[in-house]
């Protein structure tokens, strides 16, 4: 089997590595590794999924991925990347987010055989602090500290003393991971370089360890937007925060010159398939598309959901198929017999955050229903608007919403 390093480099994850002929060899026989996740919210979304991907990769190779959910650093807020202090959060949110998030990245990681789940705040919270500052803090230079960038940052903005200690407490987790489960790999985000270089170093000060960083680079698209995001905000890997569907034509909108980056590192397809799929052009690359949209969302959603999202979309934009699994909402019928602002409905049903982003769509010419452009933001959306007892809502060239009356 060939050495996961090479997979992952080749794929397109690798932009460090502390010790990259070290770790390499390391890899050629099972290790532990970790990847830890904030809970502040309960859901991930896409722009963690190549880091979910990484740990996927590692254990089909053999090794042992440990999930690491921040329970004690998220009461305290990593303000790597931030420009202001990430909200606190309580013990009992900090929870529900953390048996949320096992539940997604299970869809790509065995925890049956082998990976685990831990929470940092069963050996962070029990710490007495004076033992702490004596045994791992001696460890640690301020001036070197505040030369990283991320705390180069939030001095100009304010950087809280909690905030300060929160490489201390990330270099402990690896300490603790590596004391108790033998791991030796922390992987992260380009922007942990910093904290994790400083858990390889206090492995080697406390316990003569070797251990090794490896981080992935920040992706962004092609024209430079920030992966996983839209103008309608993150991309959800929750199917009750963002509809499969919706999920499956985040991926088949791919910018083209994205389309076999994306492959290499959001699926799990053989490179020579994926380079066949590169070389598609023009309108051909629309099959190549369909093919990223619907490797990821099986993934994330399970094979049913991504064959009724393929077939929704499909049938919407011309190639035959079956469109139940278009996003839809039921109203009583009641509330079109009385009519309805056109701007009130888009709102209600999700196709805008705003009702001023409503009027801005329809004075744009973007909103349609059942094919019918709407022009005026007055519009009343009555029960003469249905067709086949639907009304079909278009946002833009490709948002769809289906409102059926009970």
């Amino acid at each position: 089997m060939a050495n996961v390093y090479d997979v992952l480099k080749e794929r397109g994850f690798v932009e460090q590595a502390s010790d990259e002929e070290g770790l390499r060899a390391a890899l050629e026989r099972p290790i532990t590794c970790y990847i830890g996740y904030d809970p502040t919210a309960s859901s991930l979304h896409v722009g963690n999924l190549l880091t979910i991907m990484t740990l996927a990769h590692m254990q089909r190779h053999g090794h042992r991925p440990i999930v690491l959910v921040g329970g004690g650093t998220g009461m305290v807020g990593d303000p790597s990347g931030r420009s202001e202090m990430r909200q606190l959060l309580t013990p009992e949110t900090i929870q529900s987010n953390l048996e949320a998030i096992k539940r997604q990245i299970g869809r790509y990681v065995d925890f049956d055989h082998g990976a685990l789940v831990v929470n940092n705040a069963d050996w962070l919270l029990p710490l007495n602090y004076i033992e702490f500052l004596r045994d791992i803090g001696r460890h640690f230079s301020v001036n070197r500290m505040l030369a990283a960038e991320a705390y180069k940052i939030r001095l100009e903005a304010g950087l809280s003393f909690i905030e300060f200690n929160y490489q201390l407490l990330q270099a402990y987790d690896f300490l603790h991971l590596y004391r108790t489960y033998g791991c030796i790999l922390q992987m992260g985000g380009s922007d942990q370089w910093g904290n994790i270089l400083a858990g390889v170093e206090l492995i080697r000060r406390v316990a003569d360890g070797q251990a090794y960083a490896l981080t992935f680079p920040l992706l962004t698209t092609s024209s430079g937007a920030k992966m996983g995001k839209t103008a309608q905000g993150a991309v959800w890997l929750d199917g009750n925060r963002l509809s499969p569907y919706d999920f499956y034509q985040f991926w088949v909108n791919t910018e083209d010159a994205d389309v076999e980056r994306f492959l290499k590192i959001y699926t799990f397809l053989p490179i020579e398939q994926i380079r066949e799929l590169g070389q598609l052009q023009g309108a051909e690359i629309r099959r190549a598309k369909e093919v990223l949209a619907y490797e990821v969302t099986k993934l994330t959603h399970g094979q049913d959901e991504a064959e009724r999202a393929r077939e929704a979309a499909r049938s919407l934009f011309g190639g035959g198929g079956d469109s139940d699994a278009v996003p839809s909402s039921t109203f009583g019928s009641d509330v079109l017999r009385q009519g309805l602002l056109i701007t009130e409905l888009l709102e209600r049903v999700g196709l805008v955050k705003s009702r001023s982003e409503a009027r801005r769509l329809i004075q744009q010419g973007g909103v349609s229903i059942n094919d019918r452009q709407i022009a005026a933001v007055e519009y009343m959306v009555t029960s003469a608007d249905l067709d086949k007892g639907a009304l079909l809502i278009r946002v833009g060239k490709k948002r769809y919403h289906r409102v059926t009356t009970a």
